[in-house]
This record gives structure tokens, sequence and C-alpha cells, in this order.
């Protein structure tokens, strides 16, 4: 065994016979290259397992290395020597000394296998046929190069060279390298070069079968062009083709100059393009889009205040604010002729007529109705529309909806705003804010058509349930309007002017042949519905009808008549209950009055005295809000028990538990505190509270009474358990004016704007 210098090398693979020229930076390398020049020897060159270790150890390189011999070597600058190396023999590291000097390694000639040589002379053959097809495709390949391999006549030098040029990865080198077999080496190449001829011939056909596409694509333009000329030569140039018919009618509407340019461009494509290519029905599909939409259509508004007046008014009983908003539009509208249209944002609970009167301010502005669900929308795509390069791509919901609107001023209803949702295809909602900007919507872009749209005359009405939904900043371009739920007069009208009238027409009852009494209204709209709106409402109405129909069908009855006694019999028992006041003066029991989803109610606060220490007791299923409004009453009436009458060491010997009866029923909110506050007085001081008094009303620590919300639907919740007095916080007072009259004139009203002024009326004064 020979020990001679080891230069690691990173990516580089040498065979025998076959000369490579590197750079050499690394110390250890240098130091190999030194000690075979001052020895006059050989070198061992050896490959890294890993090319992106700098400083290799014994176990970084490979077992099998090649003996190579120093052809020329030449200083660089940065201390970097270019060597020209030329390969012996491979040969097996068996051991590596490290030294001073550098790495020596301990090596013995690598054991070679000879094959048959019949087999040998059959694959010498098959190699250069192989390379002869690859060496063109090749980079890098001197000329001589390229003839060099004829001259291999030996299987092994003629395998070394080949595999020294292929495009390979280095661990596939090495192992050309381990390999003592020249036959198996030959093999192994045979199959590489074999896939890359079948991929070089794979692409040579598409080469040419694209070519033969792009001629034939010249052809036919050429062709396509001289045949217009001889058709202008004739004067018979084809007047119903569709590239015509939709230049014919891109040229009658009226498009901004900009827009017009651009699609005359597709347009005069579409003539270009073959009618076979894909491209052909897209622009087309593009142009049909363009020329649909009401570029300079509009409709006429009806700037009469006092009709939309009477159109709303007809439509849907109540909502005056909304009706009142749309009236003041139409006022400044027909003052200055020049007004962009609001944006308006409509909020209640489902069923109360958002949507029906969005359909009612079109019909009083003689606008064209159209309606986008917004609900579930995820895409933003869906908002402002596909790309044309995507198969399938199409404008997104607002041009959608103007080309169905037929006008560019349409009443667009953007319904459920609220149940937007995101996800990773983006935020329909920051699309939304282009839409509903007035500075920005004057030139909205849609990316399937990608030409700016004028949505400034557009009137968006969108309506939603819930608005902490809505992102703020889309929330902040909408100008919003609530509206609440229906009281029970409300809806009792809105059942005679609208729901018995449709559901009349929809069953085939004349109204001589149904009458539903106004007592049997209001018990429907009590016992058999509990809702905001008027749905349900209208269901009950078309069960009583479809009931009555099929008396009246099989002859039973010619006339039915429901009245509250009958009710009963038509729809069976009632569904819900409400509250009613105490049926006499009471110790310990104050009615109070709450507001709901579904309208006011009355609720009775039960405070109950039990030997113990002071422990308050809170039960009825009372949310946060309600349980600290309690904690505030009971901890007021200790810091002022002296001036009740009441024992001020009470805690110490006393329970107190506060129940708030219907446990099932979830309740909240601060209004009950004056209510708690007096029934905790009653039950320590044993004074009775009057039976037909009501109360509302938020307490502080200080005994003032704040304001509350909801006073018209709870001062009809009074009037309804037969209550005649109201006390409610002196900042309410105001509100008394949205009752209506025939409540308001049965009950009387008390402002008051301390807990001692709610005492002096609870117990009557004294």
């Amino acid at each position: 065994m020979e020990q001679l210098p080891i230069l690691p090398l990173r990516g580089v693979v040498v065979y025998p016979l076959i000369g490579v020229t590197i750079d050499v930076g690394r110390p250890l390398s240098l130091r190999a290259l030194l000690a075979a020049k001052e020895h006059e020897t050989d070198l061992i060159v050896v490959t890294q397992k890993e090319t992106g270790k700098e400083s290799p150890e014994q176990e970084d390189l490979y077992a099998i290395g090649t003996r190579v011999h120093i052809a020329k070597m030449s200083e660089l600058s940065n201390e970097t020597v270019r060597v020209r190396l030329v390969g012996k023999e491979r040969v097996k590291i068996n051991a590596i000394d490290e030294t001073k000097e550098g790495w020596f390694a301990d090596v013995e000639p690598l054991e070679l296998v000879e094959g048959e040589e019949v087999e040998r002379t059959a694959l010498v053959r098959l190699l250069k046929e192989q390379f002869g097809k690859l060496v063109g495709s090749i980079k890098g390949l001197s000329p001589d190069e390229r003839r060099r391999f004829e001259m291999y006549e030996r299987l092994e030098s003629l395998t070394d060279y080949i595999a020294s040029k292929l495009d390979i990865d280095v661990d596939l080198r090495q192992a050309m390298l381990e390999e003592p077999d020249a036959v198996k080496r030959g093999l192994e190449l045979l199959e590489i070069m074999t896939h890359e001829v079948e991929i070089i011939e794979l692409e040579q056909e598409l080469r040419e079968r694209t070519k033969k596409t792009i001629e034939q694509a010249q052809k036919e333009y050429y062709l396509r062009e001289q045949m217009k000329t001889i058709q202008q030569e004739l004067g018979d140039q084809s007047q119903d083709s569709e590239p015509n018919r939709l230049r014919e009618k891109l040229e009658a509407i009226d498009l901004p100059e900009t827009t017009r340019k651009n699609v005359m461009r597709e347009a005069e494509r579409l003539n270009v393009v073959p009618a076979t290519s894909p491209e052909y029905a897209v622009i087309r599909n593009y142009l049909d889009w363009v020329v649909s939409l009401p570029w300079g259509i509009e409709t006429e508004d009806k700037l009469d205040v006092k009709h939309a007046a009477d159109v709303l008014d007809d439509d849907h009983y109540g909502l005056e604010s909304v009706k009142d908003r749309i009236l003041e539009y139409l006022a400044v509208r027909q003052l200055t002729n020049s007004l962009r249209g609001p944006i308006l944002c409509l909020s209640g609970p489902p069923g109360v007529g958002k949507t029906s009167l969005a359909r009612s301010i079109a019909s009083a502005l003689e606008r064209h109705f159209v309606r986008v669900s917004l609900g579930g929308v995820r895409d933003e795509a869906e908002i402002r529309g596909h790309r044309r390069t995507y198969i399938g791509a199409m404008p997104g919901r607002i041009i959608r909806g103007l080309k169905q609107a037929e006008s560019k001023n349409p009443v667009f209803l953007l319904d459920e705003i609220d149940k937007m949702a995101s996800d990773f295809r983006g935020d329909p909602a920051s699309a939304m804010l282009e839409v509903l900007d007035p500075e920005q919507n004057v030139s909205f872009s849609d990316h399937y058509i990608e030409e700016p749209f004028d949505l400034s005359n557009v009137l968006f009405i969108a309506t939603a349930n819930d608005v902490s939904q809505i992102p703020a900043p889309l929330l902040d371009r909408m100008e919003l309007i609530q509206i609440g739920g229906y009281t029970e007069l409300e809806k009792v009208e809105i059942a005679k002017r609208h729901l018995i009238p449709k559901q009349y027409k929809e069953h085939g009852l004349k109204k001589s042949q149904l009458t539903i009494k106004e007592d049997a209204l209001y018990e429907v709209v009590r016992r058999y519905t509990r809702e905001a709106g008027v749905r349900n409402l209208e269901r009950v109405i078309g069960s009583l009808c479809r009931k009555a129909a099929k008396q009246i069908a099989i002859g039973e009855k010619k006339r039915v008549t429901i009245s509250l006694k009958k009710l009963s019999d038509y729809l069976g028992k009632p569904k819900y209950r409400y509250g009613k006041g105490e049926t006499e003066d009471s110790i310990g029991a104050v009615t109070g009055l709450a507001y709901t989803a579904f309208g006011g109610d009355t609720l009775t606060i039960e405070v109950a005295l039990a030997p113990g220490k002071g422990k308050l007791q809170l039960t009825g299923k009372l949310g946060d809000v309600m349980q600290e409004s309690a904690q505030t009453a009971y901890s007021y009436v200790r810091a002022n028990a002296e001036r009740f009458g009441i024992d001020p060491s009470f805690y110490e010997r006393q329970d107190v538990h506060i129940h708030v009866p219907e446990g099932a029923v979830p309740k909240d909110g601060p209004s009950a505190g004056i209510t708690i506050a007096t029934a905790l007085i009653s039950a320590l001081t044993g004074k009775k509270v009057r039976r037909d008094i009501g109360m509302t009303g938020e307490i502080t620590l200080r005994g003032r009474v704040l304001p509350i919300g909801g006073l018209k639907e709870k001062a009809l919740a009074a009037h309804r358990a037969g209550l005649t007095t109201i006390v409610i916080p002196h900042d309410n007072e105001r509100d008394i004016d949205d009752i209506q009259d025939t409540v308001r004139e049965k009950l009387t009203f008390v402002p008051v704007t301390t807990l001692d002024q709610v005492l002096d009326v609870a117990f009557g004064g004294n």
C-alpha cells in the first residue's frame, strides 16, 4: 500500500484518463497540493458526501477515490491555485493519517471486473450510438471533444468518458466511480442515455408540432385578410357575422372614450382570432357582457314627494324614520336635481319589512329594483368578479345586478350584508368598501370587465339583523337606520291592511266569506306568535284561511266568522302567555316592565326574607348586568336603611332572596334597578306596593334614576296587563309622545329622578 496526499473535492468526481481543471482555495486542499509537489508524488482526489461542508471530517469522504497526476498548476489571486488534474486509476482508501502537512491516505488499486469480450464489444457500439444522439445537446463540449468519443475502443475508458460528460448528479457520478464492473457501468449509462434520447425526441416532436400550428394560424390570417380585401372590392362584406354584430352594438352604446378604445381593440382581436380558438369564446363572452351593461341608460326619477309618501304609506304601516329619510332625499333632489343616491343600511330583527320596504322605495321613485343576497358570501370574486384568464370567469354580483336592472340608477338591495364571511379566497366585506364609498364608486372596476363603471347614481340599500357583525369601515360608509319590532297595535293594523287581504287572495277567499274579529287578531298576536316582525303572524292568518276554506269547500259553512271565543277551535291552545299585573297590593312583590326582541312585557320582582347571615341570593336566570343592578339596589338599601325605617343591621340576621319568575327565560339589563330596590324596601319595611303600578329605570348607588330604552313597548305591555300608572325616568319623558294616543290616554306617567320619588308613588305617599 502507498501513502499519498488527499485532496477533498466538492461536487466533482474525477475518472481515470479524464482531465479536469479546478480552483483550489481551502487550506487542507492547498496543503495536499504542496505535499504532492514537494514529494513529486501523485494525489488522491476523493469527493465529499456533503458539498456544503467547508471543513470536512474523515467520515465526510467517500471510501473510493481516484489517483491523479498534476499536469499543470498556476497561482491565482486571493490565495487560490488553479490546477489541471488527469486521472490514473480507481483506488480504495484503507486509512487516513492526519498530519501538519495535510491528510495522507493508505490506498490500494480497486480490483476491476473483466466481462465477456463479445458483450463488451456490443456495449461499446450501443454506447457510442446513443451518445452520438446526445452529443449535440450537451453544453460545453468542444468540436474536438464531440469527436473524441469515437476513438475509445475499451469499454472502461468509454464509460468513464461518457459519465464525465453527462449531466447527472454527483451521487450517480460517484456510484459510477465505485462500480468495478465496466459492463454494469455501461448498462446503467445506456439506460440513462436512452431515457434522455426519448425526451429529446419528444421535445423535437413538440417543437415541430408548434411550428406547424403557428404556420397554420399565419396562413389562416393571411387568407382571412385576403378574403376581407376581396369582399371590400366586391362590396359584399357580410354584415351578419358575429364580430360585426358586436361592433355595431358597441358603436351604438354610450361608452366613455377610454373604455371605447379598449373595447374596440378587443373587437379587432375577435376578427383576427380563429373561431375555433378557445380565446375566441373568451373575447366574445367579454364583449357580450360589455354591450349588455346599461352604460348610458337611466330611468327618470318621479320626484313627487307626496306621491312617494302615499306609496310608502300604502305598502308599509309605521317605519316613519325610514320613510322620512327617503322623502328628505326626494325633496332635495326635487330642489337641486343633482344629488348622489344615499347609501342606507336598514337594521332590525327578521320579519319587520326591510326587504319589502326597499321594493316600495323603488316603486315610489319609479326605478328598477334589483336584489342581491350576500348571506354566506365568502369569496371576494363574488363582488369584484373573476379575471378573464380563468376558465368559467364571469363578472361579480354588482355588475350582474346592473345587467339585470337594465339601468345605471336602480334601487340596489344588498340583502343580509351582516352575513358575509371571509376565508383564504379574500374578504368580500373589504371589496364592498369601493362599492359603497361615494368617493370611489364613481369608477368601480370589476375584475372581469376591467373598465370603470359609474355606481354613483345607484340607490344602495343594505339590510342587516346584527350591525355588530359588519366591519367598522364598511358600516361607516352607510347611513344606519334602526327598525325596531312592531307593537301589538302596529301588528294588528298591518294584519288588517296587508296580511289578511293577501291571504284572502292566495286562498281564493272573498271578504264576505271570512271575517276575523279584531279581538281575535289581538289574541293571535299576544298568545299565538312571539316575534318582532309579522312573518309568523302571516303564517297563522294563512292557517285560519286554510281552515275556513276547507269548511266552505265541503259545504259545512258558507260564511266563517272567527271571534276570540272560537279562536282556540281553529288554532288550538295558546302557545305563549303575557305578563299581568298583581291582583292585590302586596309586600315584596313589584311589577316591572321589560323590553324584549318581541316587544314589551311585564316582569314581577319578588323578594323573600329568611333568618340567616346576610346572604344575597339571585334566581330567575339573570344576566350579568341584571345581577349587578340587583347588587347596586341591595347596597343602596343597606346604606340608607335608617332613612327608610329599616334596622341597619338587618343583613346580619337575615338572608335576602330576589327572584324573577319564568326562570327558564334569560333576563338581563339594568332597567329593573328601581323595581328591585322598591321590592327590597317593601319586604324589609312590611309596606304594601300598589297593584296597579308598573315601573322601569336604572338605579345608581346615590339613588338616582337613569333613563332606559323601549318605553313605547313597555307602555303597551303595561296597558295590556291592566296597569294604570307607570313610573319612568325623568329623562324618558320626551319619549311619551312616541306612544299611541289610545295607550297614552289610559296610562298615568310619573317621571322621577330619585328613588324617594319612586317610593312615594309605590307606597301611595306613605
